[in-house]
C-alpha cells in the first residue's frame, strides 16, 4: 500500500514535481493545511507579502524575467479576489502563471460560508482554465495539467482552488507520466505553404515592416528575429510589450510605434504596404482609430494564438504557430527566394523613414528650473547599464522609461501593457530580482502608483531581496493630469497628489527598512543614482521631485487616427512623400 500523506502534503509535493523553487502568498483560514507542510519543503521557498496582489504581481515578475511559470497562493475569499487583478493582468500580457488559492470545505461550498467566493467563475473569463479540487486524489494531475496549459501555447494564468476539506483529506501521491488533455492540442509547427506565401510577398514588398510584438520575447525567439531583420533589412518597430525584443541601437530599429511611439515607428506603420507581424495583435494603443491603420498595407499575422489573426484586422497571410519555429521557417523560405533572384527592394522606403528619424528623433524640453523627469530616467539607464531590468507602474513615467532606456536584451523591460495596472512595478521588480538575482533591478514608479503596493518594499527588506526604486515624484496623476492639460481646459479634477509633502518618501523608506535617497536638482542625478548602485544590503529609494507639467510626447489621442500624431501639442508630422 501506497504512503498516506495529507493532500495539502500532495499538493507540496506536486509544486516540487513541477520544479517551483519561488512562491509568493500570505496563508489564510481555507490554505492554512497547506503552509503546515510547505514549511518543510526543502526546494520551495515561499515569500510572505503584505498583499495578495503584491504575490501575484511578483509571480508575473518573476515570470517575465525567467521565462518559468510563477506561482502565488491566496486563501478563499478576499485572499482568493484580490489575487484578480494580477490574474486579469497576466492574462492580457501573456504571462505564464498558476495562482494556488484555498477554497471552503467542499460540503459549505454554494452556502455562502464564512470567506467563500466562487473564485473559478469571478476568473473565468481572465484564465486559461481553472481547477476546482474537491477530492485530494485529485490534486496531482490538477497540479500539472495547470502548469502544462500556463507554459504552453500562448502562455498565461491558471488557477487552482482546492477545498479545505481536500488539503485535509488523506490520499497517496502519484505524480503523473504525462499530460493528455484532449481538448488543449496549441498548433506549434507553421503550415508550409502559408510561410512560402509569405516569403512571396516580402520580397515582392517595396514599404514593408517588421511589427513585432511580445509574442516574440514569450516564445524566446529574440535572436531568430534578429536574424530575420538582417537578411531583409527591412525596418522593425517593437511595441510596449516587445521592449527588448530587438535592440534599439541596431540601425534597423524605429522604435516603439503606438499612441506615445516614435514618429518613425508610427509613420512607418501607417506608410507601408505590408505589416510582417510577429506575436502582436493589433491592440488599439497601437492602432489608434482601427479603419485608418495601415491603410495600404497587407498583413502577414503570425501567432501562437488562433484567436487572435483577424481578431482586429483583416490578415492576407495566416499563420498559426510558435515564433520560435515561424520565423526560422520564414527565413529559410526568404533565403530560397533570395535564391531565385527574388529580393525586395527597400532603398527608397528606408530614404523615407531616415527622413522622420532625422526630423522628429523623440526628445525632450529642460524645465526652466526644477528636475526633468525624462532626463532622469535617461541619466538612469545610461548609468545603471543595458544589463539592468527595468519594471515599471502605469503612466508618465512607463511611457518614458519605455522612450529613453535602450533595451538590447529581451526580459529586461517588464511593465503592464495590456491591463495598465497601477502598482505594478514595486511587486513585479520583487519578483524579478527573486528570478535573477545576480541583476540590477529597478522599479521606475509614480508616486501614485507607488502608493499602491508600496508595502512589498517591507517583504524585500525581511527577504534580502534589493530591488532599487526610483520614484517619479511629480505629485499627480500624471498622465490623467496630462490628459486633463489637452482635453479638459486644465480643469485638474483630483489629480494633485500632494506627494511633495505627504507622505515623506524619504522616512517612508527608512521606516520600511530601505535606504531613502532625494533627488531635486540636475546636478544632484548622477551622483544620487551612483550612490543607489553602491547600496546593495537593503532595497533603495530615491524620491526624484520633478516638475508637474511634463508630458509624454508623441502622442495620438485615444479614438483617433495615427495620421494625428502630435510631436507636441497641436502640430502634427509631415509623414513625406511616398515617391
Amino acid at each position: 500500500m501506497s504512503e498516506q500523506i495529507t493532500g495539502a502534503q500532495s499538493l507540496v509535493s506536486s509544486l516540487e514535481a513541477a520544479g517551483v523553487t519561488d512562491v509568493f502568498g500570505i496563508p489564510g483560514g481555507a490554505i492554512l493545511p497547506l503552509y503546515d507542510p510547505l514549511m518543510d519543503s526543502r526546494q520551495i521557498r515561499h515569500i510572505l507579502v503584505r498583499h495578495e496582489q503584491g504575490a501575484g504581481h511578483a509571480a508575473e515578475g518573476y515570470a517575465a524575467v525567467s521565462g518559468r511559470v510563477g506561482v502565488c497562493m491566496a486563501t478563499s475569499g478576499p485572499g482568493a479576489t484580490n489575487l484578480v487583478t494580477p490574474i486579469a493582468d497576466a492574462h492580457m500580457d501573456s504571462v505564464p502563471l498558476v495562482a494556488i488559492t484555498g477554497q471552503v470545505a467542499s460540503t459549505s461550498i454554494g452556502t455562502d460560508a464564512f470567506q467563500e467566493a466562487d473564485i473559478r467563475g469571478i476568473t473565468m473569463p481572465i484564465t486559461k482554465h481553472s481547477f476546482l479540487v474537491t477530492n485530494a486524489d485529485d490534486i496531482p494531475q490538477a497540479v500539472a495539467e495547470a502548469f502544462h496549459i500556463a507554459s504552453t501555447g500562448r502562455p498565461g494564468p491558471v488557477l487552482v482552488d482546492v477545498s479545505k476539506d481536500a488539503l485535509q483529506a488523506m490520499t497517496a501521491f502519484a505524480w503523473p507520466d504525462s499530460v493528455s488533455l484532449p481538448g488543449y492540442h496549441p498548433v506549434t509547427r507553421p503550415h508550409a505553404k502559408q510561410v512560402r506565401e509569405a516569403a512571396r510577398l516580402i520580397v515582392e514588398s517595396r514599404q514593408p515592416v517588421l511589427y513585432v510584438g511580445g509574442g516574440v520575447i514569450r516564445a524566446n525567439a529574440s535572436a531568430a528575429l534578429r536574424r530575420l531583420a538582417e537578411l531583409t533589412g527591412i525596418p522593425v518597430v517593437t511595441t510596449l510589450m516587445a521592449r527588448g525584443a530587438f535592440p534599439d541601437t541596431h540601425p534597423q530599429h524605429l522604435g516603439m510605434p503606438g499612441m506615445h511611439g516614435t514618429v518613425a515607428a508610427v509613420g512607418a506603420l501607417q506608410k507601408s504596404d505590408l505589416l510582417v507581424t510577429l506575436g502582436a495583435r493589433f491592440d488599439d494603443r497601437v492602432t489608434g482609430k482601427l479603419s485608418s491603420f495601415a491603410p495600404n498595407a497587407a498583413v502577414i499575422h503570425a501567432d501562437i494564438d488562433p484567436a487572435e489573426i483577424g481578431k482586429n484586422r483583416f490578415v492576407d497571410v495566416p499563420i498559426v504557430g510558435d515564433l520560435s519555429e515561424i520565423i526560422p521557417d520564414l527565413v529559410a523560405a526568404i533565403e530560397a527566394e533570395f535564391s531565385m533572384n527574388r529580393r525586395g527592394d527597400y532603398e527608397g522606403w528606408w530614404v523615407q523613414l531616415d527622413r522622420l528619424r532625422d526630423i522628429y528623433p523623440l526628445g525632450y524640453d529642460l524645465p526652466p528650473e526644477g528636475l526633468s523627469p525624462q532626463y532622469v530616467i535617461e541619466r538612469l539607464g545610461i548609468i545603471s547599464g543595458e544589463n539592468s531590468i527595468y519594471a515599471a507602474g502605469v503612466g508618465q513615467h512607463q511611457m518614458w522609461a519605455s522612450q529613453f532606456i535602450q533595451y538590447n536584451e529581451p526580459r529586461t523591460w517588464i511593465n503592464s501593457g495590456g491591463l495598465g495596472t497601477m502598482g505594478f512595478a514595486v511587486p513585479a521588480a520583487m519578483g524579478a530580482k527573486v528570478a535573477a538575482p545576480d541583476k540590477t533591478v529597478w522599479a521606475v514608479d509614480g508616486d501614485g502608483c507607488f502608493q499602491m503596493t508600496n508595502q512589498e518594499l517591507v517583504t524585500c527588506t525581511i527577504n534580502e531581496i534589493p530591488i532599487k526604486v526610483a520614484l517619479i515624484n511629480n505629485s499627480s496623476l500624471g498622465m490623467v493630469r496630462q490628459w486633463q492639460t489637452l482635453f479638459y481646459n486644465e480643469r485638474y479634477s483630483n489629480t494633485d497628489l500632494h506627494s511633495h509633502r505627504i507622505p515623506d518618501f524619504v522616512k517612508l523608506a527608512d521606516a520600511y527598512g530601505c535606504h531613502g535617497l532625494r533627488c531635486e536638482t540636475p546636478d544632484e542625478v548622477d551622483a544620487t543614482i551612483e550612490k543607489a548602485m553602491s547600496l546593495n544590503d537593503a532595497p533603495v529609494v530615491i524620491d526624484f521631485v520633478v516638475h508637474k507639467d511634463a508630458m509624454v510626447w508623441p502622442m495620438v489621442a485615444a479614438g483617433t487616427s495615427n495620421d494625428e500624431i502630435l510631436v507636441a501639442r497641436a502640430m502634427a508630422p509631415d509623414w513625406g512623400s511616398d515617391d
